[in-house]
């Protein structure tokens, strides 16, 4: 089964069909709200809002453990995570669609794996290629089915936040060698392959990062919105199309 992870701006996908909600208790505390399990094209799926369904949880108070834990518990078995994200690199720029390749991880303070406590076992796992080259195919696959053009690749860099970062941080990314930067990729990615669930990311690019473009000495929070407003039904016609195929 299909789950789709609502980033900002995501917060519900109203094209399910026949919507029910379910509570869940997890070993690692309370998810980020209810699971909503519904159809699309006679395919049941299940979505959560990462942030809570009124947008009030921060980037570095999600229960991501929860989160994943709730998830398969259900019966998923792969992600789509909708992630909102500043451009750093110029063809980044508003309104461009993306399914980053890779990540770089810049957090910190956030647990982070499940294998961790009393009588858990060191367990290391394989993160040379962080997303599902599968799903990632399907992801692209479904946007040109819709007609709607998406950047196949890029390195998405995971920030602190909840703050925006500085000009000089954001210039220290592009010198990394990140394209993208936001705040929820992490430690997303690393716990759905701890859990065996295929995980993809399609990025939504809401803003030029801290010193890029018209960002070069501010940033907008209203142009973001808007950006965001002008987006997200283009990425449910993907998650539509992804969900039915």
């Amino acid at each position: 089964m299909l789950a789709i992870l609502g980033g900002s701006g995501l917060s519900q996908l109203s094209s399910l069909d026949h919507i029910r909600r379910t509570t869940v208790a997890t070993p690692y505390g309370e998810p980020s709200g209810p699971l909503a399990f519904g159809r699309v094209g006679g395919r049941e799926l299940v979505f959560l809002a990462r942030h809570g369904e009124a947008h009030t949880i921060a980037p570095h108070q999600i229960n991501y453990r929860a989160n994943i834990w709730a998830l398969k518990e259900a019966g998923a078995t792969q992600i789509a995570s909708v992630a909102t994200v500043g451009g750093i690199r110029r063809e980044f720029g508003p309104g461009v669609l993306v399914v980053p390749d890779q990540i770089l991880d810049y957090t910190w303070g956030r647990a982070s794996t499940f294998f961790e406590g009393a009588g858990a076992k060191v367990t290391h796992i394989d993160f040379t290629e962080p997303y599902s080259a599968g799903l990632r195919g399907r992801i692209l696959a479904a946007a040109a089915a819709c007609g709607e053009a998406l950047a196949a690749r890029a390195v998405y860099a995971t920030t602190q936040g909840p703050r925006l970062e500085t000009a000089a941080e954001i210039a220290r990314l592009e010198r990394d060698g990140a394209d993208l930067v936001g705040m929820t990729g992490m430690p997303e990615a690393a716990l759905a392959r701890e859990a065996g669930l295929e995980y993809a990311a399609l990025a939504v690019v809401a803003n030029h990062a801290a010193g890029r473009g018209e960002s070069t000495h501010s940033i907008s929070l209203e142009r973001i919105e808007v950006v965001l407003a002008q987006s997200m039904d283009r990425v449910r016609r993907i998650l539509v199309q992804l969900a039915a195929g």
